[in-house]
């Protein structure tokens, strides 16, 4: 089959702060033309290195990278021409309407004016954005802004496309739009790279590149992949609902499961050996539990391959302080008729809905849906326009103080002092919660080691790597050991390890007592809530357990509905997908 890129024993570093930092390490691998090839792998596997190696941006220090042929790092303008870069970061004008943003790449790549406006409605109406022409770039949502990103992209339309994490923080509506987007260019003959966080995705590509620190651990179809965990996945069924969060603690600590997610009322379970299922536990027995064998899937023998190299990533976040004071008597978030309006847009419109003690909730919606926005209301940081808001029994617009005493709050982007080291910003948040003396440095001393961050403890936040950035920000949340935490989109763009060991801590502090408000994009991480709530055009949707909505969305066509399929199909109902 012919190549659409090649690289062999290619090898880049970067400077370091005490030595040099390997990015890739003698990695050869052909990219074949003409279908879609994942780049997966953790956080620091090489990913991003590897496409703007691609794209020319970096020349490798040892080996060589060819791309249809010829040097994408050398002087010839034709073969740039030939290659579509799209980085993990939106990097368009916001300030540019969509079709100015257009017409700023068509200049740059010397587009002939007379086809432009031609070229511009077939993009946008490809992209779906033929009804935003003239609207500001830092308007759209964060799928159309991805999708614009991919339009300008595609001015002059390569052979070969990067796509660096384009769908990290994309509601599952855009994202199935996105992958359209893909497989639609594909079948017009481009070749696609595509690197990602999500192992769903990776499953949906025709070929997968498995980076481990910077070197090829594996190439092949994800099937291939898969079935390297055959005899090993299971899922434990017909729990109580009361014991499922005791149960996944429990389980992510037995020797013989290497792996325990929650699949809403059911936990799916990677055995350590293939020879060896799970014994089923005495509790789920007595509750009339049941464990079935089922077919693995990539996201198994992902997961299997990196705890088999980084088996300290699996205690993650294990163990830790939770005590608070779980005093609360009735519910620990109640809204009613909660409405938002900024001027005569209205981002929040009657939402009420309750969250118990101790549960973990959902707030799940497209882009642009009023979450964030809700977050802030459940914060004291909005008053609302209208409703009542109660947190911890205090109401929000008299006493906003009093309720941030009872919250831990982790915001969607890094919000911390990046210049502060994270033993800085610890002992800063101390202070500002009210610890004093010795109580500050007892309480630093038990986050550095509960969150690992003792190998960076003392670097600059700012230089810290996404997964370590994430830690950082949720130990800080927690700081004050508060009875609630409200977690806005926390594991964007993390890696799949890192974000298991985020939800395993989550689940403890869950069976511990504490209430957990989440918002998420990522479907899998909603089938880890109690209940979700819904948010569309500022309205609550829907309000359940995540296997109730999947059965909502049931049919002959779809005898098993996926999360996403559920989340896809309401959307379709109230007219956005």
């Amino acid at each position: 089959m012919t190549a659409a890129a090649e690289l062999s024993h290619t090898s880049k570093r970067f400077p370091g702060a005490a030595a040099p930092v390997t990015a890739l390490d003698g990695l050869a691998a052909t990219v074949t033309a003409g279908q879609v090839t994942g780049v997966v792998g953790a956080d620091g596997a090489g990913k991003t290195t590897l496409l703007r190696l691609l794209a020319g941006l970096l020349r490798p220090e040892h080996g060589t990278v060819r791309v249809l042929g010829g040097d994408p790092a050398g002087d010839d303008p034709a073969l740039r021409d030939r290659i579509g870069y799209m980085p993990q970061r939106f990097g368009l004008y916001e300030e540019l309407t969509v079709q100015e943003n257009l017409r700023l790449y068509a200049d740059l790549h010397g587009l002939a004016a007379a086809g432009r406006a031609e070229r511009f409605a077939e993009l946008m109406a490809f992209a779906g954005l033929s009804a935003f022409g003239q609207r500001r770039a830092g308007r759209l949502s964060g799928g159309m802004k991805q999708k614009l990103g991919l339009a300008c992209t595609l001015v002059q339309p390569p052979e070969v496309l990067l796509l660096d994490e384009p769908t990290v923080g994309v509601d599952p509506v855009s994202r199935r739009e996105l992958w359209a987007i893909i497989y639609d260019l594909v079948d017009r003959g481009m070749s696609v790279v595509v690197s990602t966080a999500y192992l769903d995705e990776a499953e949906r590509c025709q070929e997968v590149l498995l980076l481990h620190r910077g070197r090829l651990l594996d190439q092949g179809p994800p099937a291939d992949f898969a079935a390297e965990a055959e005899g090993r996945s299971y899922v434990l069924s017909g729990l109580p609902p009361e014991a499922r969060h005791r149960l996944l603690t429990a389980l992510g600590e037995r020797e013989d499961i290497a792996d325990v997610v929650a699949q809403g009322r059911r936990l799916r379970l990677l055995a350590a050996r293939s020879d060896h299922p799970p014994g089923l536990p005495a509790e789920a027995r007595d509750t009339g539990g049941q464990l079935a064998a089922v077919p693995p899937r990539f996201e198994d023998a992902f997961i299997a391959r990196l705890l088999a190299r980084e088996p300290a990533e699996a205690a993650m976040f294990g163990g830790g302080a939770t005590e608070g004071r779980r005093d609360l008597r009735g519910d620990a978030i109640a809204l009613a008729g909660v409405s938002r309006r900024f001027g005569a847009f209205t981002a929040v419109d009657g939402v009420s809905f309750r969250v118990r003690p101790g549960e973990i909730f959902g707030l799940l919606g497209p882009n642009g849906a009023g979450k964030s926005t809700l977050i802030k209301i459940l914060c004291g940081l909005l008053p609302p326009s209208a409703g009542t808001v109660e947190v911890a029994g205090v109401d929000a617009r008299k006493a906003p103080a009093r309720v941030r005493a009872r919250l831990g709050y982790m915001s969607q982007q890094f919000s911390l002092y990046g210049d502060l080291s994270p033993v800085q910003n610890l002992r800063f948040f101390c202070r500002a919660y009210g610890l004093r003396g010795r109580a500050v440095a007892r309480r630093i001393d038990e986050l550095i080691a509960e969150y690992a961050l003792d190998e960076v403890a003392h670097a600059p936040s700012a230089h810290l790597p996404l997964g370590y950035k994430q830690r950082l920000a949720l130990a800080t949340a927690l700081l004050h050991h508060p009875d609630i935490v409200l977690l806005d989109e926390p594991t964007s763009g993390v890696d799949p390890l890192a974000r298991r060991g985020f939800w395993r801590r989550i689940n403890q502090l869950a069976g511990a007592g504490v209430t957990v408000l989440v918002t998420t994009h990522f479907m899998e991480e909603a089938e880890y809530c109690d209940r979700l709530g819904i948010i569309h055009a500022g309205q609550l949707a829907a309000l359940d357990t995540p296997d109730d909505l999947r059965a909502r969305y049931r049919s002959a066509d779809t005898p098993d509905p996926t999360l996403e399929d559920a989340f896809v199909g309401l959307m379709a109902e109230r007219g956005d997908g």
